[in-house]
């Protein structure tokens, strides 16, 4: 069933989805200059595959089958499942998060994938810890959770998470807290000069400078607006020191235009991204900080509401649940040669997506309590191959909640980790009873 679910959702979606940011990191991978507003190994990905064979259709491939390959290897953990495994994994790879997101090119899909892989892997190294093989999960684990740190800027979570199963995995296998350490740092060390190599080595192909410092600009840009807007008479000499045209523009435009659910319709206002880019980073920050210590009850109300939109959705259609066919800049599409017709396969995959929406199946509310629960009962039952699996659920909420702090959207894919982990730790729960491991 898991192999014919795999099958069919690599029928309807291939060659892929594509959004604006799937065709402009298809772009820069054929170009072979990466956007450094995007993780480049996206983009080098696509392009490595584009070389082969032209488009996506690979990286879906593989994509997919990552996802579905670790999720079906569980059943080798188990001696004999229960006969509503079957229904329980019918659901799980049913629900559009699996079956439609699968054949979705965004960089979400691929860090949820491969993090949600490496946890899997570290589950077989834990159940064949007395064995030689268990070398061969603990790289494929590190190289997976490798990839999904490379894949998104926050994704450095689950590698932390997978690290301290790994000595916890030790531990419980007999190696003593000092080999545990010990295996944990050679395992952190070996991790951190291939991302290190990797990184320069893309970052020498990608344009202009390291983005970093602008997004997290662009995110204090949006706190504050979201503070003035909440509390009008807000003071705010810094930045009216250091610009004295960007505050107006705060009060009119930036006020006008701020909504929680998007930072789109302020970097779409031309005058208020002018006076911004103007204005020193240092004040900037010093304002953001300044404002944080002295009225924190307006930046928390900020992020409440922006959390509670990536979070809860209130309303999910304005939340992109998901994306069919290929939309993309035109010049772009027609360079990549990707361009196509809105098919019938992609009609029947949103219509089948947009059956969910107003169900608790298409909410992170519903996955993040589902995760808490398995989470508590892999804590109280502590088979060895619970460790990699809780760690990977609280991993999980970890990542969750980091978006109380850096999120400027509320696209339902940026929270996919947590309901394909929530999913994967309910089938793993099923199958794996009280038995040894």
């Amino acid at each position: 069933m898991l192999v014919l679910a795999c099958a069919v959702s690599l029928a309807l979606s291939w060659p892929g989805q594509l959004s604006y940011d799937s065709v402009v990191q298809l772009h820069d991978g054929r170009s072979g200059h990466y956007n450094p507003w995007h993780p480049p190994v996206m983009a080098w990905m696509l392009g490595t595959f584009d070389a082969l064979i032209p488009g996506t259709g690979l990286f879906v491939v593989f994509d997919t089958v990552l996802f579905f390959a670790g999720f079906a290897s569980l059943l080798w953990l188990a001696r004999r499942p229960p006969w509503f495994a079957v229904p329980v994994a019918a659901l799980c790879v049913s629900l559009p998060q699996v079956f439609v997101y699968q054949g979705i090119v965004w960089k979400d899909v691929l860090f949820a994938d491969a993090a949600v892989a490496g946890f899997v892997c570290l589950a077989h190294a834990a159940a064949h810890w007395n064995r030689h093989r268990r070398w061969l999960f603990v790289v494929l684990a590190l190289a997976c959770l490798a990839l999904a740190t490379l894949a998104r800027q926050n994704g450095g979570i689950a590698l932390i998470c997978g690290l301290i199963a790994l000595v916890l995995v030790a531990r419980r296998g007999g190696s003593g807290w000092a080999g545990s350490l010990g295996l944990g740092a050679v395992a952190t060390i070996c991790v951190s000069i291939v991302l290190l190599v990797t990184n320069v080595l893309l970052e020498m192909r990608t344009e202009d400078a390291w983005s970093a410092p602008a997004q997290i600009r662009l995110l204090q840009l949006y706190d504050l607006i979201g503070e003035v807007k909440r509390d009008p008479p807000l003071r705010l000499e810094t930045l009216a020191r250091a610009n004295p045209n960007l505050l107006p523009l705060i009060r009119s435009d930036g006020v006008r235009l701020y909504t929680p659910i998007r930072n789109d319709t302020l970097v779409a206002d031309q005058p208020l991204l002018a006076a911004f880019a103007a204005t020193a980073p240092a004040a900037v920050a010093a304002q953001w900080l300044d404002t944080l210590i002295h009225h924190p009850g307006d930046y928390l109300g900020v992020r409440a509401q922006v959390f509670r939109w990536v979070f809860l959705t209130p309303d999910i259609t304005q939340c992109m649940p998901y994306i069919t066919g290929v939309t993309g800049p035109p010049q772009d599409l027609k360079d990549l040669g990707v361009a196509r017709p809105f098919r019938p396969q992609d009609r029947a995959l949103g219509n089948y997506a947009a059956l969910f929406l107003p169900t608790p199946l298409y909410s992170h509310a519903t996955y993040a309590v589902l995760a808490i629960v398995l989470l508590a009962y892999l804590i109280r039952r502590r088979l060895s191959a619970d460790i990699p699996m809780a760690a990977m659920l609280s991993g999980a909420l970890v990542f969750t909640a980091c978006f109380f702090v850096i999120s400027i959207a509320c696209d339902y894919r940026y929270l996919l980790f947590l309901d394909l982990s929530a999913l994967t730790g309910l089938f793993y729960c099923t199958i794996i009873r009280r038995q040894k491991s």
